[in-house]
């Protein structure tokens, strides 16, 4: 039986608002085995404990997906707000990248600071990334997940539910002005979903090689085919219930 993308990777996977001290844990830990323990983007010995955070999680919303049947935790992402001015308190891109970006092609935006957000530190942990038969992984080979071919095909939707989550974030605190550091992969990828981003400066080396990019949430809206859009309105559901709940 075919079922709609939306009920097909809901059967699956859960999407969590993290507003708690475990599931916050829980997608610090996707972090570290992304960012530190697989791609090295970050040194292990900085995080004992085996969860990877830095100076933006405190004003950031962070959101999970959880795969049901096994328990583990697939994928994250947060949505950082600036409380202030860009000199006084930037986001983690102006910070790290800002010799990237084109500031003045952003400063022709007008955006006033507190519509400002940006997505960041999108995982997806590597035992929902790779294919049968490749190695081994902290919870052993992938297959040992005990997965149907049906279920595994809808492991490739992860990182764009990630994207629609934070686009979730985006809406309900009315942040709707949206900056992304990302890699070339995933806007190709989200492309083909209907979501456009905008270019807003130059390749950079940063947890490798990323750019700086633009998008409202009302264009992302906007430009979502429809299948993917109803899949939106249920991760938009999980988020809002845990976030006004």
């Amino acid at each position: 039986m075919r079922y709609p993308l939306s009920e097909n990777f809901l059967r699956y996977f859960d999407v969590r608002f993290a507003d708690t001290q475990e599931l916050r844990a829980e997608v610090f830990g996707i972090r570290y085995r992304v960012y530190c323990e697989e791609f090295g983007y970050e040194p292990i010995e900085s995080f004992p404990d085996g969860m990877e955070t830095d100076e933006f999680d405190e004003r950031s919303l962070h959101a999970l997906i959880c795969h049901k049947s096994s328990g583990l935790s697939a994928g994250c992402v947060r949505m950082v707000s600036p409380t202030g001015e860009r000199d006084t308190d930037p986001l983690p891109f102006e910070q790290n990248c800002g010799d990237s970006l084109d500031q003045a092609l952003i400063d022709t935006k007008s955006l006033r600071r507190e519509s400002v957000c940006e997505i960041s530190r999108l995982a997806v942990d590597g035992a929902f990334r790779r294919r049968e038969g490749e190695r081994v992984t902290r919870y052993g080979e992938v297959e040992g997940l005990d997965c149907s071919q049906q279920e595994r095909r809808t492991f490739s939707m992860i990182a764009v539910t990630c994207f629609l989550a934070a686009t979730a974030l985006t809406d309900i605190s009315r942040r709707t002005n949206v900056f992304a550091m990302m890699e070339p992969f995933l806007p190709r990828l989200l492309q083909r979903s209907g979501i456009e981003f905008e270019r807003v400066g130059r390749d950079t080396d940063y947890h490798g090689i990323r750019a700086p990019y633009f998008i409202t949430t009302q264009s992302a809206l906007e430009g979502m085919r429809p299948d993917l859009k109803e899949l939106y309105t249920e991760v938009h559901g999980a988020i809002s219930r845990g976030y006004n709940g």
